[in-house]
């Protein structure tokens, strides 16, 4: 991707990002996502909080955390938090129903958990993450490093052929202190019905499909933004 694409993409990003943040309200305890898009909203909500807004932060990685400080948002470790009112986060691919593949950036189980506990989950992305049928992007899965040829195996038998994600020559290793199984399964039908699939697998901490856990999805598409919302 050239320089004037990426510039493009972050400008959707961003435009993206200002339109999420207009659905915080004072006190709310709100969901800090992870990855390039969510680093937007992050900086977004800095600013809303430096001019007088009074919210709490629950991050869904330690990178999240670190940057939500050193902005000055105030965080609420997620064991203790029973209730987010919103979070804003990213995704590496959505469709139109609102299925989202998530996990690009190995947060995948805190987003997961996070997602979970939110009313009002708000997806932020550039335009070249929508996608007709889910599957472009391979799915991420959180896998407990002593069932790693088990569940190779079963993603197998579920048509989809893993690999195990490396960085610097080495296992990418999460917050979770384990390892990340990229999946790629073609094409996917039925999301319901994978996601289902993956759930039943021993030693799978997550995988990166959220089925029916976003409210809202806010594209950028050039100077614009574009909801998509549950019907």
């Amino acid at each position: 991707m050239d320089k004037q694409s990426i510039d493009n993409r972050d400008l959707e990003k961003q435009i993206a990002a200002r339109e999420a943040v207009k659905f915080i309200r004072q006190n709310d305890i709100v969901g800090l996502g992870t990855g390039s898009t969510a680093f937007f909203a992050i900086q977004e909500i800095a600013l809303l909080v430096k001019n007088g807004l009074k919210i709490k932060g629950v991050p869904t990685s330690e990178n999240t955390a670190a940057l939500a400080v050193s902005l000055g948002i105030e965080l609420l470790p997620l064991e203790e938090v029973k209730g987010i009112d919103i979070t804003i986060d990213g995704a590496d691919e959505f469709d139109e129903q609102l299925n989202l593949v998530k996990g690009g950036g190995g947060a995948l189980f805190r987003e997961k958990i996070v997602a979970s506990l939110t009313k009002n989950e708000i997806i932020i992305a550039d335009s070249g993450k929508l996608v007709k049928q889910l599957g472009k992007f391979k799915v991420p899965v959180e896998v407990v490093p002593l069932a790693l040829n088990y569940v190779l195996q079963q993603l197998a038998e579920l048509n989809g052929k893993g690999e195990v994600r490396m960085k610097d020559n080495a296992r990418f290793i999460t917050d979770n202190h384990n390892i990340i199984v990229d999946a790629d399964f073609g094409l996917i039908t039925d999301a319901t019905g994978l996601a289902e699939s993956l759930n039943r697998i021993e030693g799978v901490l997550a995988h990166g499909l959220f089925v029916q856990l976003a409210s809202k999805v806010i594209m950028g598409k050039g100077t614009q933004t574009i909801i998509y919302a549950k019907n």
